[in-house]
């Protein structure tokens, strides 16, 4: 299980990458988020509640209310523009980071701790 501590920084680009293809309400975010992580993540409602009111603030998505499959009203949330850009950006970002970390771990893995606990 991956730690809440661990994703806290990437919340905002799973739940923009989520919202990249369609709008979408946030029970219905947490469910993806769940079946995506295969039980590795699993997301708080307030967690996710919080991204997605920080990521509206910041124009990056916008909400609008409308009724779920099931009648339910809800409200949904969409990429705007600005997200659009932002999430390439970020996604461009992680990929760097991604590949430093792993070269450090590569690193790590070459040059095993001579060290005695």
């Amino acid at each position: 299980m991956i730690s809440a501590d661990a994703i806290r920084g990437y919340i905002d680009l799973i739940a923009l990458t989520l919202l990249r293809d369609r709008p979408s309400y946030a029970y219905e975010l947490a469910k993806t988020i769940a079946e995506v992580a295969q039980g590795q993540y699993t997301i708080k409602q307030t967690t996710l509640y919080s991204a997605l009111k920080r990521l509206e603030s910041a124009g990056l998505v916008s909400s609008f209310a409308d009724t779920s499959e099931s009648g339910k009203p809800r409200t949904y949330y969409r990429l705007t523009d600005a997200g659009r850009t932002h999430l390439n950006d970020k996604l461009a970002e992680w990929e760097d980071t991604k590949a430093l970390i792993d070269r450090f771990a590569l690193y790590a893995s070459a040059h095993p701790s001579s060290a005695e606990p």
